[in-house]
């Protein structure tokens, strides 16, 4: 995309701070920006969430849908799935709201695909960011070259229009946005660089950051050489009741600068004083601990020194149902990793940072081989004990907790609907 047509593209808010959007001001907003742009007999891809997104997508994509499918000559919907698992016929049709088999009668004409991240044949090549480049924008954190591959359905498209929800996020600080194309529609080349310079910076320090932090840097940097009109549809999605507090569009920077600062305003929660244990009681939409790990990324912040978060899935049964690797290494702090490069540099750094965002901040000492973590986290899931100690987790029966009486104990906090909500204490 020329600098010409970007800076030519219409932006707009609708909605703000615990404000509710409703579906007649959401498609006359939705209506007016489409109606903008030239997207007649242009070639769309949606770029849509995944099931572990909360965010009212029938609606929102009921109405983009309605709005497009008269003007364009193919419109395509890809389910961002970075790197999770490809969801299934019967998971995508209770996400979009539909029936069995109903997809074609609800969204006539257009198709519905996931992001193929294993299948090379579904990536395209973009072109590449020099390790030079890396180093500028990570703040010196890692140097190495990287080629961008994107989905096909991105990449050949005239126009892509993500839609999706903006959260406080561990690797990026506010998700949305870019983050759509990188690592939503990406290859786990690049998703892992990405996700270990968070890593390196720590979730605990990057999380619920607004403004360009050097993960989102190098983010845009790649989503910059995707061809074709970047757009996006951000939401800010009340938690807990699905409401949509605010919609910002544009270019996927614009959309994703009007929408940042209200995620930050309504999706962080201050307490007083720091939590001595803590109880995340995790949605079924969260379906392995590969995803469940938000119920401790979003209150690490807010839990005391020698503190515990229970991440309470009484659900899940696997660690994660794609990377296998986080078996064979277990749950570790940042600096248990980097000073045993030798030892680790062959896993996928998207697992090394997943374990470092899961356990937390620690120190750990190579000469002596110990490891001091912050907070103590434990799994109430149906993993097996013997699995939860053997990755450096603790172990709780989900049926032998009384939440109710946990909820009553001096100290302690139960939270439900967690991983969307970032806990911090008031400075």
């Amino acid at each position: 995309m020329d600098t010409a047509t970007s800076a030519s593209v219409p932006s707009g808010l609708v909605g703000g701070p615990f404000h509710h959007v409703t579906a007649e001001e959401l498609d006359t907003f939705v209506r007016e920006q489409l109606a903008q742009l030239d997207l007649d007999g242009k070639s769309v891809t949606l770029v849509i969430p995944d099931g572990t997104r909360s965010c009212p997508l029938p609606l929102v994509l009921g109405t983009v849908h309605r709005h497009l499918i008269d003007r364009v000559a193919s419109l395509t919907a890809v389910i961002a799935l970075g790197t999770h698992s490809y969801m299934e016929t019967d998971e995508i049709e209770r996400m979009l709201g539909t029936e069995p088999g109903g997809l074609d009668a609800a969204y006539p004409g257009m198709a519905v695909v996931n992001h193929e991240w294993a299948d090379p044949n579904m990536l395209v090549s973009v072109g590449s960011v020099s390790s030079e480049r890396i180093a500028e924008l990570s703040e010196g954190r890692l140097e190495v070259g990287a080629e961008i591959l994107i989905n096909r359905h991105v990449v050949e498209a005239d126009v892509s229009i993500v839609i999706g929800p903006v959260f406080p996020h561990e690797v990026v600080g506010i998700s949305g946005g870019n983050k759509y194309f990188i690592p939503g529609v990406a290859s786990q080349e690049f998703i892992d660089m990405t996700h270990w310079v968070g890593a390196l910076i720590t979730s605990y320090d990057i999380i619920g950051t607004t403004g360009i932090t050097p993960v989102r840097a190098m983010i845009n940097e790649g989503a910059s050489l995707i061809p074709g009109l970047k757009l996006a549809f951000c939401l800010v999605v009340e938690s807990g009741s699905g409401e949509i507090e605010a919609v910002g569009f544009g270019t996927t920077e614009r959309a994703w600068e009007l929408t940042a600062p209200i995620a930050a305003e309504t999706h962080v929660t201050y307490v007083d004083e720091p939590f001595q244990r803590v109880v995340s009681m995790m949605p079924e939409r969260y379906e392995d601990i590969w995803t469940a790990a938000k119920g401790f990324y979003k209150l690490e912040p807010a839990v005391a020194d020698g503190g515990e978060v229970i991440i309470y899935a009484p659900h899940v049964t696997q660690v994660s149902e794609v990377h296998h690797e986080i078996l064979e290494i277990g749950y570790h702090c940042r600096d248990y990793f980097v000073t045993q490069w030798d030892k680790f540099s062959h896993i996928h750094w998207g697992v090394l940072a997943h374990s470092t965002h899961l356990r937390g901040k620690g120190t750990y000492d190579p000469a002596t081989g110990e490891e001091n973590l912050r907070v103590k986290v434990t799994l109430a899931t149906q993993i097996p004990r013997e699995v939860c100690e053997s990755i450096n987790l603790g172990y709780a029966d989900p049926a032998s907790l009384d939440l109710e009486a946990l909820a009553a104990e001096p100290g302690t906090v139960v939270i439900p609907n967690a991983g969307e909500i970032l806990y911090r204490v008031r400075d």
